[in-house]
């Protein structure tokens, strides 16, 4: 007669362990939209993938761009989204780098949930990057330089409310979006755009007074060379990293 004990004992042990989470990040941009799978460490599973943000941007459409990008990396268990805006609770409150007015107001969170059947958090694209990239200590800044200037304000680690500061007017009428963005940095050339950045640099040191500056995006790679000690620049695996921190 079996030993019950000795049967059950060894089927326990021959039992997988469970599967740690996967997170998908999504990156939504003026210029494309990039997701990649990661494993509970942050190590990315296969290939991250990459789209151009298509010209027609409602809400409905990006979202079903969103689900075909996704498909083919697999298996998640939750979604993070970084978005170019300002976002409350999963809702769109602004989105600056897109035509549709349908944008504001659109709960892209519970969108984005309902069409990929996991849970889904959405923030603003520097705050999600801002927690892959941030040390923990003093008051951190993060400044994003893609189609848009984006920003986000740490404290210890604490993510604090959202200041839109890319519509703040800078000069002459502009705001940083129209001073620093995509479009002005090729319309002025390399030299004077850079020239603009450590201007703005300036106004948000006086102002804040941080600690540390943490500099992303995908324009951060035309700034040279930056010696200064309260400065750091991040590359864009940090986005991916705050998509792990969002869950935590």
């Amino acid at each position: 007669m079996p030993d019950r004990r000795t049967s059950t004992s060894s089927r326990r042990a021959s039992a997988a362990p469970p599967r740690a989470p996967r997170t998908l990040t999504i990156d939504i941009g003026g210029s494309g939209l990039k997701a990649a799978l990661l494993d509970a460490r942050g190590h990315v599973i296969g290939d991250p993938v990459r789209i151009p943000t298509p010209a027609d941007r409602p809400p409905d459409a990006i979202v079903r761009v969103l689900v075909g990008l996704v498909s083919p990396l697999g298996v998640c268990d939750r979604v993070s989204v970084g978005f170019p805006g300002l976002v409350r609770d999963g809702v769109v409150q602004t989105a600056p780098n897109f035509d549709s007015p349908a944008w504001q107001g659109f709960a892209l969170a519970d969108a984005l949930a309902q069409a990929l059947d996991r849970p889904v958090r959405v923030l603003n694209d520097a705050d999600l990057q801002g927690l892959g990239a941030i040390s923990g200590r003093g008051l951190e800044l993060v400044v994003t330089l893609g189609t848009g200037v984006g920003t986000a304000l740490f404290l210890d680690g604490r993510l604090l409310p959202h200041l839109e500061l890319s519509r703040h007017p800078v000069h002459r009428g502009k705001n940083y979006d129209q001073y620093l963005g995509k479009a002005a940095r090729k319309r002025v050339g390399k030299r004077r755009w850079r020239a603009r950045v450590h201007r703005v640099l300036a106004i948000l040191e006086s102002v804040i007074n941080y600690d540390t500056l943490h500099i992303g995006g995908g324009g951060a790679k035309h700034l040279g060379d930056v010696a200064a000690p309260r400065i750091r620049l991040t590359d864009n695996r940090a986005a991916l990293i705050g998509g792990l921190a969002v869950w935590r």
